[in-house]
């Protein structure tokens, strides 16, 4: 029967169900089958409702650039996928004869000749899709963020104080601009810029390092925090 409609709160129940335990719309990888369903949808599904069908639908909107290159025939209306879905499997009792002793031809091939052809076009466009995907540049989520140091008094030495903090080196972290700020009774507190990879450094262990300047630091605020 396949997916029937994809518009209503029905249809997307029944695309939703279908990938409780799946994936992908068909197989183990992005194909056809899931751009065919992906084009049917005209907005991403609501996550609260359809927890599943969102989760897909966000993963395959990453292979967007890639959807002409994706295995798969790109001719089948996403009707022929989902539920008794006729694209992956025949049925034996209806199958003619000669079938019967073959494997599921998935490329509508009639003779080995022609199956070993459309395995190896198959390989070449997952290959090379692989080949895109890797050399395709990870992007890098950053934070700008301005941190505010406070001293223990007026004679705290804010220019080791500064040193100390700069001294500190980590792979993802780059110190910028600073500034000593008055907060009262001849009190400056440090204000310092620093850029961080959300993935390499966390603030809270970096905090936790600039605090251990015990005959300098009192604590650390983190004022802003802005990614990039």
């Amino acid at each position: 029967m396949g997916f029937t409609d994809l518009l209503s709160d029905a249809g997307l129940a029944v695309l939703n169900s279908w990938l409780t335990t799946r994936s992908y719309i068909t197989g183990y990888s992005p194909s056809q089958a899931d751009v065919a369903v992906f084009k049917a949808i005209t907005s991403a599904p609501e996550a609260a409702k359809y927890p599943n069908a969102a989760r897909w639908y966000k993963h395959i909107a990453s292979f967007e650039d890639e959807f002409p290159t994706l295995p798969g025939d790109a001719s089948k209306p996403y009707t022929v996928y989902g539920p008794e879905e006729v694209a992956a499997t025949l049925n034996p009792a209806k199958a003619p004869a000669a079938e019967e002793e073959e494997d599921v031809d998935l490329f509508g091939s009639d003779d080995e000749e022609e199956d070993a052809e459309a395995v190896r076009v198959r390989e070449e466009r997952l290959a090379a899709y692989r080949e895109k995907k890797a050399a395709k540049p990870k992007t890098i989520a950053k934070s700008v963020v301005t941190l505010d140091v406070k001293p223990w008094d007026d004679e705290t030495d804010m220019a080791a104080l500064e040193a100390s903090v700069r001294g500190i080196e980590k792979d993802g972290l780059v110190w910028g601009a600073s500034k000593l700020v008055p907060v009262g009774f001849g009190i400056k507190k440090l204000q310092i810029n620093l850029v961080v990879e959300d993935e390499k450094v966390s603030l809270g262990d970096l905090e936790e390092e600039i605090q251990g300047f015990e005959d300098y630091v009192q604590s650390t605020d983190v004022v802003a925090m802005q990614k990039l």
